[in-house]
Parts: structure tokens; sequence; C-alpha cells
């Protein structure tokens, strides 16, 4: 029986996944194979031996340790695009936000306490004017999943927007996906000198942290609209208030309030709803309830963060699962200990995902000694070797 730990409410259509007759899962399991997260924070949580993959119902992971899992031989699922329609909608919202002060229209007429509401609304209106979006230049940050999808839309007749966008790690498959309106930039700056609204659709990391700041804000229109629907590092919260006390920036929409964003004038702070719509939350789930159940069973890696996707069809009764570094040798030493127990290969597939690699191999054999596990183990730059059957 395997042991699932639910960190966070799973919808039941990702639970209903697991056979119930292979899987315990629960809210309070110890030392578990597994664990479904959402938003929970596990840096300082302590993790028992037998644990093998995290499974993210999200795009984040910033509340999961990555690095330190890596070396333990822990896999870390995410759900890239299980949430983009959710997510895009909420940026069209936001992009109508940016342009018009409807949030603090609303707050103020919310306010109003007078014999004529109607005369008041009309006398004060005009406070809260605004553009519109059509014919404006969107500049979309990130093409992938969900920035395809924004740009696709802002693009469209409905919308009217001309767009562009800049991704350096454009796939094959979302550019193909990208409509033959949307033009491509020929790096961030031209999207920063160009544009009349900026929306940000990439990852947190040791690249894009503070990418929005005093020297890029510079570079940008004055009366600029920014959006930032993936996460507040991406932005210095100092550098752009700043930019918004001086007519800089006109609007900012974010979907990341922080202590130093809540209750500034021109600041939008939603409070991260991006993916929290039904549908969104059943396909996140759903999605990672999949990879978990995928790994857990057959081994194979699909939308892991820190170890590279690797599957093959199951050949033969027993499968070895090597989890290792990208270092030279460590393939033909790990088969030259099942050879040396005279066993045969019947297949094998390897990748490499940055310093880790991981390599399955489908063995002619009923089972595995303790022995060769050791010899595996012994192999430099090994870090952790499971064995299915």
């Amino acid at each position: 029986m395997k042991k699932v730990l639910l960190l966070n409410k799973i919808s039941p259509l990702g639970l209903n996944l697991f056979d119930k007759e292979q899987y315990e899962l629960g809210e309070a399991i110890d030392n578990p194979d597994g664990i479904l997260v959402r938003s929970a924070k596990m840096h300082d949580m302590e993790v028992g031996e037998n644990l093998l993959a995290v499974a993210r119902a999200g795009a984040g992971v910033n509340n999961i340790p990555v690095d330190a899992y890596s070396e333990k031989g822990i896999a870390v699922f995410n759900t890239p695009g299980a949430n983009a329609n959710g997510v895009k909608e909420l940026t069209l919202a936001a992009l109508f936000l940016a342009a018009r002060n409807v949030s603090g229209g609303i707050a103020w007429a919310s306010s109003l306490d007078c014999d004529d509401v109607a005369k008041a609304v009309e006398k004060g209106k005009s406070a809260f004017g605004g553009i519109e979006l059509e014919g404006k230049t969107l500049g979309v940050i990130g093409l992938g999943a969900i920035g395809g999808k924004v740009a696709n839309a802002a693009a469209s007749s409905a919308i009217g927007m001309n767009v562009i966008g800049y991704d350096p790690f454009l796939s094959i498959e979302s550019a193909w996906n990208l409509s033959r309106s949307v033009k491509r930039a020929s790096g961030y700056e031209e999207i920063f000198k160009t544009c009349d609204f900026i929306t940000l659709h990439i990852p947190a990391t040791k690249d894009t942290k503070g990418m929005i700041g005093k020297e890029t804000l510079a570079m940008m229109k004055d009366g600029v609209r920014l959006i930032n629907l993936s996460r507040a590092e991406l932005v210095d919260t100092d550098a752009l208030k700043e930019a918004i006390s001086q007519g800089k920036v006109a609007r900012y929409v974010t979907d990341f309030p922080t202590n130093d964003t809540v209750g500034v004038e021109g600041i939008v702070t939603i409070p991260h709803l991006g993916a929290s719509t039904e549908e969104s939350e059943d396909n996140c789930a759903a999605y990672a309830a999949k990879e978990l159940i995928d790994y857990l069973e057959n081994g194979n890696i699909k939308n892991s963060v820190n170890f590279p996707n690797v599957s093959m069809p199951r050949s033969s009764a027993v499968r070895l699962c090597v989890l290792h570094r990208n270092i030279p040798a460590v393939l033909s030493r790990i088969s030259s200990a099942v050879a040396a127990e005279k066993i045969n290969i019947a297949h094998m597939t390897n990748a490499s995902k940055g310093e880790f690699a991981y390599t399955l191999a489908d063995l002619d054999a009923d089972a595995v000694s303790k022995d060769l596990i050791d010899l595996i183990m012994a192999v430099d730059g090994v870090i952790r070797v499971r064995v299915i059957v």
C-alpha cells in the first residue's frame, strides 16, 4: 500500500484517480511515499526516507525546497498549463483594471452615503476615468501556456490590441500556438521601450527577480501600465512606487499583494485569484495526481522541475530507476553493475536536466538483489535507486 500525504485541500477530481486498494490518502499520513500540495509551505517540513515525490497542483514551486529535495532524490512535479485559462481570464480582467480605475470607482461608489447617490455619482465619476485597450500596444513577457493565451486573446478582434511578445525559452509547441497577429520582440528592451501595457508571465528565478526595477522602469513610456500575475519578486517594489509617484507608471495590477503594495494609490492588489476557479483547481489536481501515480507505479517522469522528463512503456516485470548527477560514465557503470549480476537490460532510456539525470532500465529478471542495488548506489554520482516490480 502506497501512502500519499495531502497538505492542502485537493479536488476530488484528482483524488479519485488513486486506486483505493493501492493507495492510502490523508492529511495525517506518516512517512509518505508521495505528497500532493498546493500552497502549503514545505521548507521547514521534515520528510521521511520513504518520500519519493512531491506533486504541486499548480505551476509555481516556491513553497517547496526543490534544491534540498534534489539532493535526496525526491522528484518535484508541477502542472504547467493546467490553470492557464483561469490565469488568462484574470489577466484580461487586469488589463481592464489597469486601463480604467474601475476598482477605485467601485470603492468610492460603495462608500457614498448621501440623499441622492445618482447625482453624486454623476458629479464625481470624472475622477475615475481611463483609457481604452483598442489600438494600444501590449508587451507580453513570457509566451508559455499562459502568456501565449493572453497574447492571442488581446490581439483578437474582440479586444484589438497590438501585441508583441518575447520569450527566450519559447518552445516550438508554444510558437505554433501563437496567433499570426502576435509580433516577436527582439528582446525585453524593445517591450520596455515601446509598450503601453506590459504583462509578466515568467517564473521568479535568480535571473528574473527584480527584473522590473529602476533601470528597466526608466526605459518605459510615461504612463505605462504594468500587470504581474506571476510572482511578486519580479518587481522591485521601492522602484515601482517611486515610478508611480513620478507618473512614469500609471497603474500596477498584481495578484500578489504584499505589505508594501496594499493600499498604495496606483496599485491594484488582487488576492492571488489567478488559479482560483473550480475548473483550474480540478485540472491541476488531476494533472498532479496523474504525474504522481505514473512516477510511483512506473517510474516515469513528466513535468518535474528538478529531474528530466524520462518515460518508456513497461517491457518487463522489473524496472530499475536511478536518479543521479549529470556526470560522465554513470550510465556505463550502471550497465556494468547490472551485467555483473548476469542480468540483461531489455530496454533503457536516460536524460539529463542541468546537474541531474535520470535512468530507467527494464530488466530481464524476476527480482533484483540487494547486492545489485548496493553496487549501483556505490557508483559515483548516484543519488537514489529504486526497483519497481
